[in-house]
């Protein structure tokens, strides 16, 4: 990434995080025991401004695992490269001190033995043709060393830019999910004191999941109370599979208007793996669908003339579970 391109994103990055902070202060100094709608609009507005900084946390991880893959592959082609310096290096500083120094008088004795000084000359004139031989070698060797570490080094002080970006991130999220967790318990209070009422029993979601489930399953959740119509798909009223259809076309994902075709076009999942998001289909010709929304939970539309409502996830004959996506 260009100097210029990367500074334009650590400074998005530090903007998010400064802004990230400003949560939930005074969510609910205005009133000593808010409602449940109030405590859902204020979750809504914290996690709106949670889940971007959660995707830039996800982004600096991903540019930071390319650019540490980047920075290892360099280093691999560098160390081969500085041990065959060494070696070179060595060979021609021990030659030099065996023909020139006396430190290994054998050589020298070689070439003084000679039977004529023209075959002496010969024998200095091709050591200094080895020794300039592999004087070229080793500076060819060395210049593509210092090229590669060259390119390493901005990769080094890029890697741990990333890190310690990755590192303010992160205390920003924990910092967040810790203001979300309170407002949560409070949520949770106020749901077990009956204040959710016979559509909403429980929070919906049961928790804040992220990415195009998180989206559905808001979208859901916001859609109770609203009255069930044959053949509907919003925005005021749903039948069970227009419900699922236009939750999941928020987050954009299309899936037809029928139950058994969405049962037809999802990955089938087990109970154990059912995350929000997913879809509960019920009966054995799969007329009926609603969206799991957690904690054992689901929204459905459930029949003409009534309001859409949460139940039970095993409050019928249920078929399977799909995952949209």
């Amino acid at each position: 990434m260009p100097r210029s391109r990367w500074s334009r994103f650590t400074t998005t990055i530090a903007a998010l995080v400064g802004a990230a902070v400003v949560l939930t202060g005074g969510a609910t100094a205005a009133h000593a025991e808010p409602s449940v709608a109030e405590i859902e609009a204020q979750i809504d507005r914290d996690w709106n401004k949670l889940e971007p900084v959660i995707e830039q946390v996800n982004a600096v991880r991903e540019q930071l695992a390319v650019r540490r893959r980047q920075a290892d592959a360099l280093g691999r082609q560098i160390a081969p490269l500085q041990a065959r310096v060494d070696a070179a290096l060595g060979q021609v500083g021990g030659l030099a001190a065996d023909a020139y120094k006396g430190d290994n008088l054998s050589t020298v004795n070689a070439l003084l033995g000679s039977r004529s000084p023209s075959e002496l000359v010969s024998g200095l004139e091709m050591l200094d043709r080895f020794a300039h031989h592999q004087q070229e070698q080793v500076r060819d060797i060395a210049e593509l060393r210092d090229e590669l570490a060259a390119k390493k080094k901005p990769l080094d002080a890029m890697v741990a830019d990333l890190s310690r970006t990755q590192a303010q991130l992160a205390a920003k999220k924990k910092q967040i999910d810790a203001e979300i967790a309170k407002l949560q318990k409070l949520r949770l209070k106020v749901y077990g004191n009956g204040g959710g009422g016979p559509l909403r029993p429980a929070p919906c979601p049961a928790g804040y999941p992220g990415g195009a489930a998180g989206v559905a399953v808001k979208f859901a959740c916001a859609q109770i109370g609203k009255i069930y119509v044959w053949g509907a798909a919003g925005p005021d009223h749903f039948d069970c599979s227009g419900l699922t259809m236009a939750a999941w076309a928020k987050a954009g994902v299309s899936l037809p208007h029928n139950a058994r075709q969405q049962h037809n076009v999802t990955q089938r999942v087990s109970r154990a793996e059912l995350r929000a998001g997913d879809l509960v289909f019920y009966y054995g010709d799969l007329h009926h669908v609603g969206m799991y929304v957690g904690d054992g939970w689901v929204v459905h539309a459930s029949q003409s003339g009534k309001p859409i409502t949460m139940k039970r996830v095993d409050d019928g004959d249920i078929n399977s579970y799909g995952r949209p996506g």
